[in-house]
């Protein structure tokens, strides 16, 4: 690996004219023997951070690629069902497809409380369910992207770190003499330490912020699945009435209370016929004076 990783190097620093000690050059190979044994702690952990910044990229970048994969598969297969409470899933689908393990947990959480007889508790049992897996599914996605995460920021510090100490050695080199041979390994030792924390650190913020952005569109594409699957399981509980599971039938009351009669609405044309005129009253007759029947009662009297 160190003689890979070198002789990519070669081409940069190899010709470079502060390399140049003699006419036969001093190749990386010299400027890496030459080093101080710090300097090369530091170029040696230079190359295993590059070496598990490309294996964490393209391992990340092919397990996302499969979840996707699978993931699509299962809805277009799951959206062609009209009845998602009596489908099941397999142990091997549920280890590759995200979606068929979410499906499986709203599955068994209705299943495990068929006993409620109202569909919204049983619904909210459900969305539960569903959250608790979008928050696992979360964190496989994220994994590993902290430790990629730190190799971008890390490594420029490593390099960093080798320069300065290589630095440090050609100023104490130069006590003996300011010379071309007395720095020039120092300095080509910090060089060295430098390019080396680059080339982890520039492909490694690449592949982070590409991979960042598919985990990022692929929870969300995640969450849309959990809304659309609970508001499948939400209208078919809805059209059962009972749940998605046999429950007790609801009974109907035996005594009805008989329908009123309702009498039949006017036409329309009735509203605007004219208003009827009041029959006329039949004249009372005058009522009896009392004074003159008093009269009579007493002119009888008399005689």
């Amino acid at each position: 690996m160190l003689t890979i990783f070198i002789s990519l190097m070669h081409p940069v620093l190899g010709s470079g004219v502060f390399l140049a000690a003699d006419d036969a050059g001093i190749n990386l190979f010299d400027i890496f023997n030459g080093a101080e044994i710090f300097g090369k702690v530091i170029v040696l952990l230079l190359m295993f951070f590059s070496l598990l910044a490309w294996t964490v990229m393209i391992g990340k970048y092919l397990e996302l690629s499969n979840w996707r994969q699978s993931n699509l598969d299962f809805y277009r297969e799951l959206r062609e069902k009209e009845a998602l409470m009596s489908q099941t899933v397999t142990p091997k689908l549920r280890q590759s497809a995200p979606y068929a393990r979410m499906f499986h947990d709203a599955l068994e959480a209705g299943r495990q409380h068929r006993s409620d007889r109202e569909p919204s508790v049983r619904m909210g049992l459900i969305s539960n369910a569903l959250q608790r897996r979008v928050a696992d599914e979360c964190v496989q996605y994220e994994r590993k992207m902290v430790l990629l995460g730190s190799l971008v920021s890390g490594a420029p510090f490593m390099g960093l770190l080798g320069t300065v100490v290589g630095v440090m050695v050609a100023f104490k080199g130069m006590q003996n003499g300011v010379s071309l041979q007395t720095i020039g390994p120092g300095v080509a030792s910090a060089l060295l330490a430098t390019v080396c924390g680059l080339l982890v650190a520039i492909p490694s913020v690449f592949g982070y912020n590409f991979l960042l952005a598919q985990t990022k569109i692929m929870i969300t594409e995640l969450e849309n699945y959990a809304s659309w699957l609970a508001d499948r399981f939400e209208l078919e509980m809805e059209a059962q009435q009972i749940g998605p599971y046999p429950t007790m039938p609801t009974t109907q009351p035996a005594i009805q209370a008989p329908v009123a009669h309702v009498a039949p609405a006017a036409p329309a044309h009735s509203y605007y016929a004219p208003a009827a005129q009041p029959a006329s009253k039949p004249a009372a007759p005058p009522p009896a004076s009392a004074p003159e029947r008093y009269l009579k009662l007493d002119v009888s009297e008399e005689e």
